[in-house]
This record gives C-alpha cells, structure tokens and sequence, in this order.
C-alpha cells in the first residue's frame, strides 16, 4: 500500500500543484522556509548529549494556540527540545511571536513525499513525534516506525467526511493508522470511530479536547474600551460572526439592519476566516451601504457600521466585546463549522448555523445545555440574532450556561501531558538499558 501510495503522490502532487501555489500566493507569508516543503530543514544544531527532540507539529494557527499549555509542560521536564513545524504562513506567525524564544527552532512540515520526507527526518533526528487533530501522514508515519520513533496523536478527531471516506477503504485506513504509537481522542464520539476504522483499543485513550482548556487572558477595561474605539464600535450592542465563511458575512449583514430596525443600538464585527478574503468582503460590505473599517488598516478614524477584523491571532481579543457570537463555516452551503470552544470558554452566548459536523458532540452539548441556539439557515440568522440581541436575560442565561459547560469540560491537557511524559519516560528508560 505504502508503495502505491509513493508512486500515486507525484502525479497528485502535480496536479493539485497549481491551485495550491495560488493558494499560498493569496495568503501571503510562504516564500520564507520555502524550501523546508521539501524537507531541507537547515540550521538545526546538533542533538545535545542525552536530551530527546521532540517534532511536534501544529497545523495552523488553533492548533498553535492550543499547545501553548503543552510546550509549557513539555519544556519544564529536564532535556527535552521541541522542534515546532506548521503548515500555513499564519501558524509559522503566530508560533515565531509566542514560542521563538523557547524551542529549538521552527518551521514548514515537509511534503510527505518518500525524499522530501528521508530528508526532513535525517535533519531533524526525533525521539518523539507529536501531531495535533487530523494530521496523519502514511510516509511520515513510516519514516517514524522504521527507525523505531513513537508517535503520538493528540487531540485526535475525525470529521464526518473523513470518516465516511475512510470506513469504504479500510487498506488505506492501515497506511494511515500503522505507526501510531497512542492515539489521544478529543472525545469518545470520536474514539469509537477510530475503533471502528481499525485502530488498536489499545492504542488508543480519550483525553479530551485540548482547545476546552484554553486559558484567556481577560481584558482589562481599559483595554476594552481602546480595542473598541481602534475597530471604530460604539457602545452598543456588537454582535461578533467568528471565523467566517462565504455567504455567511451577507446573512450578518441582514441580521444587523433586522436588529437596527428594531431599534437596537448595535453594530457589527466580521472575522472572515481567511484575510485574503479582503478584496471580496469590501465590495460586499460596501455594496450594502454601510460604513465599515479594516483593522489591517489600522485605527478607526470614527465610529463605523462594521469592522473587519483582518488580522491573525486576534479573535480571542474580538470575541470578548461580543455581546453574541455566530460560529463561521456552519451556514449552508458551508461545511464543517469553526471551533465555538473559545467563545464558551469565555462565556458568551452562541448562534450556530446546522453544519457544525466537524464539532458535532460540542455543538450538541452546547444546544443541549441552553448556551446555544441554531440558526437553520440565512433567513433564520437574520431574525434569530436581532431576537437574542433584544433579549438580555436569555443571552445572560446562555452565558452562564457557556461557562458551566466549559468548566466541566476542563482536564485534557493535563491527561494529554500523562500520557507525553509516559513515552518520554519509556525513551530514558530504553537509553539506560542500552
């Protein structure tokens, strides 16, 4: 299977090759450590005398906000370096900010293809290799078992897409599963399926999710108040779209003329998931006649209808003047729903569109529980926000239950960090026995 898949990825890769250089080209930031793609990662010093090298690799910039508590605990164990890899321009920014000072080095997961992989593996020379939610890749995975490298997989879940794909070919599942050491799921909902697909019960614990454990620093008011005047928000009412995706920014847009006619003083705050969506969204929101401002441009010069917030790693910063938040990617025709974890965590009540499958179990124990509503669709959207924002208890309500939920939900780091000292205890005992 393995060689199969070796000699099928240089066509793929050929193919896909195009869309995803455009890709890259629109979100800015790869040309640096390009050629780490293709497994030249330089500059690594040499492996200190008895110290085991971590690979961890977080894709994006969720993923890196995620481990910051794990790097913490990982670090203060004697002789452990961590090599950080991502994928995209804006986790490599954001790790370079929080964590460049702390590891060994950061850079570009490589291609999984047979040389760019050998390579990448005889520079880098783990002990112990890390990869967050859904990162499994057969030469990656094979690389690691042939020179006798655990890996782990934390915070591991599986979409309902993949899952569907996956359970029709069970040879793949093999190549993708094989070397995984432990395999940590983010939920039982999502440890079953790993079952059910093949994986060894053995192998495999349900620790929780990570991003439950998010730590954010609150604002202090002052701050509030500033961040508030930089967007160009009044005092009123802001109702937050996180993370969002095509079609959803027109949908909030009707929310909030629906909310101003009812006479509410409020405004709007739109995070599209990706900032190269900058030139689309300002023909949009202009064409709606609106008064709107880019926080990529800096602060406001007055009071605006709608802010963008174009920038990375800011969202946390933004979900706390919400007064109600929309989860993005779960209106249709979008798919698969952005995390609500965050907005819980920081107790804020949530609109969810019906797609939210790639967190199915959060998003039903968050309707379940009464700190979230469902919008079916863009009409519903357009009245159900104006009807929670005219309502203060219910939207106090939702917040209080947010927070009981997200405290109940807490303890995956810690359990992850169990299992991480384990394998890292399993290498010191192997060293001393060699």
């Amino acid at each position: 299977m393995l060689w199969l898949y070796r000699f099928l990825f240089l066509p793929a890769l050929l193919v896909l090759a195009p869309r995803y250089l455009w890709r890259m080209r629109r979100r800015g930031g790869y040309k640096e450590k390009f050629t780490h793609r293709f497994g030249s990662h330089e500059g690594l010093p040499p492996k200190r005398r008895g110290a085991k090298r971590v690979w961890l690799q977080a894709v994006s910039v969720g993923e890196m906000l995620a481990i910051a508590p794990l790097l913490e605990g990982l670090l203060k164990r004697e002789g452990v370096e961590i090599y950080l890899t991502t994928t995209t321009s804006t986790g490599h920014r954001l790790a370079l900010d929080r964590y460049g000072q702390t590891i060994l080095g950061l850079g570009y997961f490589p291609i999984d293809w047979w040389p760019f992989a050998v390579r990448a593996w005889r520079r880098i020379r783990p002990d112990l290799v890390i990869l967050t939610e859904g990162e499994r890749w057969p030469e990656h995975l094979h690389q690691a078992e042939r020179r006798g490298v655990p890996v782990v997989c934390i915070n591991a879940r599986m979409s309902d897409r993949s899952y569907r794909r996956l359970a029709r070919w069970p040879a793949v599942n093999r190549a993708l599963f094989h070397g995984i050491t432990r395999l940590l799921a983010s939920s039982e909902h999502d440890a079953e399926r790993f079952r059910a697909l093949g994986v060894s019960p053995e192998r495999i614990s349900t620790t929780g999710n990570l991003k439950l454990d998010v730590a954010i620093a609150p604002l202090a008011p002052e701050e509030r108040q500033q961040l508030l005047r930089e967007l160009g928000l009044g005092e009123g009412l802001v109702l937050l779209g996180s993370s969002t995706w095509p079609g959803e920014e027109q949908a909030l847009l009707q929310a909030l003329r629906a909310a101003r006619a009812r006479g509410l003083r409020c405004s709007l705050l739109l995070v599209p998931r990706h900032a190269e969506r900058r030139p689309e969204l300002e023909r949009l929101i202009r064409g709606s006649g609106v008064s709107f401002h880019f926080r990529s441009h800096g602060a406001a010069p007055g009071e605006v209808d709608v802010a963008v917030g174009d920038t990375t790693g800011e969202l946390r910063k933004f979900t706390q003047l919400a007064d109600l938040v929309f989860i993005g990617k779960s209106l249709p025709p979008n798919e698969g729903g952005q995390t609500p974890v965050e907005a819980a965590a920081l107790r804020k009540p949530i609109l969810l569109g019906p797609r939210m499958s790639n967190f199915r179990p959060i998003a039903r124990e968050l309707l379940a529980c009464g700190a979230a509503a469902e919008a079916a669709d863009e009409f519903a959207l357009a009245s159900e926000a104006p009807a929670l924002l005219a309502d203060a208890p219910r939207r106090a309500a939702m917040a209080e239950a947010a927070g009981g939920w997200h405290r109940a939900n807490a303890g995956a780091v810690e359990r992850t960090l169990a299992v991480l000292h384990d394998e890292l205890a399993k290498l010191d005992a192997a060293r001393i026995r060699s």
